[in-house]
């Protein structure tokens, strides 16, 4: 017993392990290429245009409000995942993490979104509200009609026949104050998010 003890202290007290011990490091720790953070500011004037808030897949994690200086996106760490895909979806580059904004460049990768226009016939009165509160409408067509009604046909929508019709859904900017206008919400705004990538240019050929 007393030889094992005699051979642990000696084996425990040799010089080259106890500079082991005392002196060990461990290797630096460096951030790897895909890590991403909590989305933060980088200075940028943010335009409102919510896209951060329609690619969000985590309820809650961001919301844009408006401050003294103007709208400003904020990140609730408790909700957010740290995706990423706000950073990437701003047309703006208010936020950044990790190295998204700059791979996002390299590779040319963007999101384009469009705007459904969607009217339940049934619920419907062709009222027009939609149609005379539209800011693209009254740009249009200043003159239009208290009920909707317009002979420009480069209107988004109009009344005609007592319906309302649908002529340009591509000129719709996602505001959704026809939604809001609308006594008996027949008409809804979806936002529709797609990712695109531009070709890259080409070496040696």
């Amino acid at each position: 017993m007393a030889a094992s003890i005699i051979w642990y202290l000696r084996e425990f007290f040799r010089p080259g392990w106890l500079k082991k011990f005392l002196f060990a490091k461990t290797a630096p720790l460096t951030t790897p290429p895909y890590f991403r953070d909590f989305p933060e500011p980088t200075g940028k004037p943010c335009q409102h245009a919510l896209f951060c808030m329609m690619v969000c897949p985590a309820p809650g994690a961001i919301d844009v409000v408006m401050e003294e200086d103007g709208w400003r996106p904020r990140i609730h760490k408790g909700h957010c995942i740290r995706c990423g895909l706000c950073v990437e979806a701003c047309p703006n580059g208010v936020l950044r993490s990790g190295r998204i904004l700059e791979t996002r460049k390299a590779e040319g990768t963007a999101f384009i979104v469009t705007f459904r226009i969607s009217i339940d016939p049934d619920l419907c009165t062709g009222c027009g509200n939609c149609a005379t509160s539209c800011p693209v409408n009254k740009q249009l067509d200043p003159q239009i009609g208290a009920g909707g009604h317009s002979s420009n046909d480069e209107v988004i929508m109009r009344v005609l026949d007592g319906d309302v019709h649908v002529l340009h859904e591509e000129k719709c900017t996602g505001c959704k104050t026809c939604e809001v206008s609308c006594p008996t919400r027949a008409i809804q705004i979806a936002r529709i998010l797609e990712g695109t990538q531009q070709p890259q240019k080409g070496g040696g050929q």
